[in-house]
């Protein structure tokens, strides 16, 4: 990977890079105005290039990420280094009812190992491996999900998204650190990022330490939640 020491970055990526037990960080990109996608799902362009390469430096610190399947379906992401040296991580996609494509990027048989997180046992391709965990109003507990990927030796996960995984991530307190990464763009209507329980008053709204860094015409917000 880039010398990112000469570039004045090392600090950001050394709480994951240099874990050693169990570390999982979220990461997010969204518009000025809060939004990771136009209503009609796109969003491949809201971060500038040097947004893009930070996520996959993450990817390639990382034993595996994560994503939902809805991500899967409506992106149809690699979850590839491609842009930076450095090796791809395991792709891990929470699927719980089957929906995840055949035909999707993520399956192709690159090498790269691939997790389905499924509610019950059911059917995979043979290059899948079906992680089953049990599920509450349709969702896979992620603290279970931490624990499962690392007694498989996976233990610096990067939570890639979307919106909701990431959401449900942090409301269950199962980060150690988010980067949220806000570019200057107004898209004015569409999905909106981080959706927590509601909360009554300001006292109860997380503050978590937060430090800045500039990446291109973006700024990157990396808050601690240990």
């Amino acid at each position: 990977m880039d010398d990112l020491a000469d570039m004045g970055l090392a600090s950001l990526y050394a709480p994951l890079a240099d874990a050693r037990g169990a570390f999982v960080l979220g990461q997010l990109g969204q518009s000025l105005d809060g939004r990771i996608a136009t209503p009609t799902g796109h969003s491949r362009t809201i971060g500038g290039p040097e947004a893009i390469t930070h996520l996959h430096r993450l990817r390639a610190l990382s034993d595996a990420v994560v994503v939902g399947v809805g991500t899967v379906t409506t992106d149809d992401p690699q979850l590839t280094t491609r842009h930076v040296d450095g090796p791809s991580p395991v792709r891990v996609i929470i699927d719980p009812n089957g929906r995840l494509p055949h035909d999707a990027c993520v399956l192709r048989d690159d090498g790269i190992a691939c997790i389905a997180v499924q509610s019950r046992a059911m059917a995979r391709p043979a290059r899948i491996e079906g992680l089953t965990l049990p599920c509450t109003n349709g969702r896979i507990d992620p603290q279970a999900l931490i624990t499962a990927l690392a007694a498989k030796g996976l233990r610096r996960i990067l939570i890639e998204g979307g919106a909701h995984t990431v959401s449900a991530f942090l409301a269950a307190k199962a980060l150690n650190r988010l980067h949220i990464c806000v570019s200057p763009v107004i898209i004015g209507s569409g999905q909106t990022g981080l959706c927590l329980p509601q909360i009554a008053h300001m006292d109860q709204a997380m503050r978590p330490s937060c430090t800045t860094h500039r990446l291109g015409e973006d700024v990157l917000f990396d808050f601690d939640l240990d």
